[in-house]
């Protein structure tokens, strides 16, 4: 699996989530019905926005910030990424893990975001009972000039705050299972803090090669 794919991958992740923020307090929608409502505006919306096209990424992490950030759990997505290391973490080492995952995440799709253009996305329904804590919602991404389409798959747990992502899954492979495999090699070499540096040290360079901007 290709980094250019997870981070298409998130970049649609952000175009599903984007608007929810939006909606009215106390509004609740099965997942998948969610997904399908707010498809169609955010698709709207990056594709008449000219200056997120021409490479505004100051407007688009603003974007990211405000609209995406919000339904993420990244405490839960960092400890599964991390995997069994995660217990022995200091709480401080914790949250240091957290903020440079979340950076990470986003600085990944922010150039994504930027080339994104005619992607068709259909919301399958979803499957098993609303009562479960945790569900999965299936998309199929079909792109301009491919007959294969992708398929997405969007892990969530519902709780006091609504529906929250924890892992995204592209054909079969898992958003925080590939990062698991390299957080491993890097905590066996290096440690927590070893870890740490490296996710700090890769946000500075995404950062620098983003123009700062």
């Amino acid at each position: 699996m290709t980094k250019r794919l997870f981070a298409h991958c998130l970049l649609m992740l952000a175009a599903l989530f984007a608007p929810i923020a939006a909606f009215a307090a106390g509004e609740t929608l099965p997942p998948d019905e969610l997904v399908r409502k707010v498809t169609d505006e955010v698709l709207t919306i990056v594709r008449s926005d000219k200056s997120i096209q021409a490479g505004d990424m100051n407007k688009m992490l603003a974007l990211v910030d405000e609209k995406v950030l919000p339904h993420f759990n990244f405490r839960r997505m960092t400890s599964l990424a991390v995997g069994q290391h995660w217990r022995s973490a200091s709480p401080q080492q914790q949250e240091r893990l957290i903020a440079a995952f979340r950076i990470l995440l986003v600085r990944t799709y922010s150039h994504a975001l930027i080339e994104f253009r005619d992607q068709a996305i259909e919301v399958k329904p979803l499957r098993g009972s609303l009562n479960e804590k945790n569900t999965r919602v299936s998309t199929e991404v079909r792109q301009a000039g491919s007959q294969q389409p992708i398929l997405l798959e969007y892990s969530l747990e519902k709780g006091d705050k609504g529906w929250k992502v924890f892992d995204v899954i592209v054909a079969g492979m898992s958003l925080v299972v590939n990062h698991r495999n390299s957080f491993a090699d890097e905590i066996s070499a290096k440690g927590i803090d070893g870890l740490i540096a490296s996710m700090e040290a890769k946000n500075k360079s995404l950062e620098a090669g983003q123009g700062g901007k």
